[in-house]
């Protein structure tokens, strides 16, 4: 998770059985947003932000460089109870490997 995302976040992943690591679980707190993608794309994991504007940017850079990720979920800024809903919905359509070089909305 992005550090704009509430770590009460991973918390509700991790209680419904998903893996989650945030970013100062990762020891990358101020990391830029290349530098996140970058880091989770070498550990195979999809990024989740609330930051659409900019993450859509580089979503399309990737794209345009070839240049594989493991997918970026872009939330709504809701509360963390109402925001899981939708998140859970995406995770439980979607395989692993179907989040790969993707942009979803949630």
């Amino acid at each position: 998770l992005d550090e704009d995302v509430s770590v009460v976040v991973a918390h509700m992943l991790e209680a419904r059985g998903f893996s989650a690591v945030t970013t100062r679980d990762a020891g990358r707190l101020g990391a830029t947003d290349v530098e996140q993608l970058e880091h989770a794309s070498r550990h195979s994991m999809t990024l989740v932000t609330h930051n659409r504007v900019d993450f859509e940017e580089l979503h399309k850079r990737y794209l345009a460089e070839d240049r594989e990720n493991w997918g970026v979920i872009v939330l709504g800024r809701l509360r963390p109870a109402i925001l899981i809903a939708s998140f859970l919905e995406l995770l439980n359509r979607f395989t692993a490997d179907e989040f790969r070089n993707q942009l979803f909305y949630g």
